[in-house]
């Protein structure tokens, strides 16, 4: 009798577990399913999506960083051809070099003296613009065809020819643009400007948008996580092409491993700087800073094992503790020091993409919590985010310290990614039920 008692406490244990597990899962899926605040998001979120695409309502261009965390929602107010012929427009207005720009507006509402706008002949309703130092255009278009498609079932978007080119010849179009412009054959990852984390804004002047001979060239975890999850979905929606493309991915995720995952520390380091080194003082530590949104978008790409998410997790929620910020849409912790930059908006600390709390991002960590079966951790850390939706009747761009609301008070890629993650959040409790 002794020799099998161990194992029948074992087993008795491991049945005490499972019961505990099926109570914790069933109690979670009744809060989810009677959840006020998820009612309200999403009601709110079809109402603001349906009154355009525009970013939020500080901005008057259609920016493809957005449009792709909010097509899916949009594909429920929407028609289809509709979205079709937004993603359309940037193959249109597509460089003469594969690049994908920003953004465009009618044509007609730039005014005298703008000029740092692009246009097209395949496209005279509209003006481009890009912001250069980001690497995320080309693969944000790509990503967001691939969810038009799943979306829609309309596959016909990529035979669909855009001057002498199909869709689908100019997403490879793009990719090569980022081989033959952005990629660094030291590291085998693709470049950008520094900036902070998915941010825009480099510090070296007043705007900070536009790569220049002031700009310090780096590698940084967000544009190859997105460039990852651009090739997957490419390889996906062209099956032939995947002969031309694994191996750039697989080189992309191997080498963000190698030189961008910090094994030690277990979080990614801010940067690789590249011959003009760093813009920040020598003595400035850049590496204390945790990436938020590029950890999150690296979860996306599938670079961190489940353990490494349950530690980045962990750490995202000790350090909005230690800044006393709203939510896991802290962009990142420590703040950059004011001065660091020139742009005034991300001065002072925990401003705008310097420490500013953005369910943009916040809310596309949720989304993969809940993919990678953290979904009570997952629960537990979206509540800020909808609780502020319904204090103040909206979706802002981003929030203060203090969780007061800060920019574009209609900010459609919040909406978009909450509305996500909600549904994941249902879809999971009506499996449990």
């Amino acid at each position: 009798m002794k020799f099998y008692l161990p194992f029948l406490c074992l087993t008795l244990l491991s049945a005490c577990t499972s019961s505990v597990k099926t109570k914790m899962d069933s109690d979670l899926a009744n809060k989810i399913r009677n959840d006020e605040y998820f009612a309200f998001v999403k009601e709110k979120a079809l109402e603001i999506v349906g009154t355009g695409f525009n970013a939020g309502d500080g901005y008057r261009e259609v920016w493809i960083r957005d449009f792709n965390t909010f097509i899916e929602l949009s594909a429920q107010v929407f028609p289809k051809e509709e979205l079709k012929e937004n993603l359309l427009v940037f193959f249109r207005m597509q460089g003469d070099d594969g690049n994908i720009i920003d953004g465009f507006t009618p044509a007609e509402k730039i005014g005298e003296g703008e000029t740092d706008f692009s246009y097209s002949e395949l496209e005279p309703r509209y003006a481009g613009h890009k912001n250069t130092v980001e690497t995320d255009q080309e693969s944000s278009l790509i990503q967001s065809v691939y969810k038009y498609i799943q979306v829609t079932g309309d596959s016909s978007i990529l035979t669909e020819v855009v001057g002498t080119k199909s869709v689908a010849q100019r997403m490879e179009w793009a990719l090569e643009f980022l081989m033959n412009h952005r990629w660094n054959d030291q590291y085998g990852l693709i470049i950008g400007a520094t900036t902070a984390d998915w941010g825009d804004v480099q510090p070296e002047h007043g705007w900070g948008v536009d790569l220049d001979d002031n700009t310090h060239p780096a590698i940084d975890i967000y544009d190859n996580a997105m460039l990852l999850i651009a090739l997957d979905n490419l390889m996906d929606m062209l099956p032939d092409a995947r002969t031309r493309w694994e191996s750039t991915r697989d080189q992309v995720a191997a080498n963000a491993r190698k030189f961008l995952w910090d094994e030690q520390n277990q979080k990614f380091i801010p940067h690789i700087y590249l011959d003009k080194g760093s813009p920040f003082p020598d003595d400035f530590n850049e590496n204390e800073i945790f990436y938020f949104g590029g950890t999150a978008i690296a979860i996306e790409a599938g670079l961190l094992s489940q353990d490494e998410i349950k530690t980045s997790l962990d750490e995202m929620v000790r350090r909005v503790k230690l800044a006393g910020a709203p939510s896991i849409g802290l962009t990142l912790y420590p703040p950059y020091p004011n001065g660091y930059f020139a742009n005034q908006i991300m001065n002072p600390e925990y401003s705008y993409q310097n420490g500013g709390d953005w369910t943009w991002f916040g809310g596309r960590m949720i989304q993969q919590l809940i993919k990678t079966g953290f979904v009570h951790e997952a629960y537990e850390q979206i509540q800020p985010m909808v609780k502020r939706v319904k204090d103040n009747n909206g979706f802002f761009e981003w929030y203060s310290i203090n969780n007061e609301p800060r920019g574009s008070g209609t900010f459609r890629g919040s909406a978009g990614v909450l509305f996500k993650a909600i549904e994941m959040f249902e879809e999971w409790g009506e499996r449990k039920e």
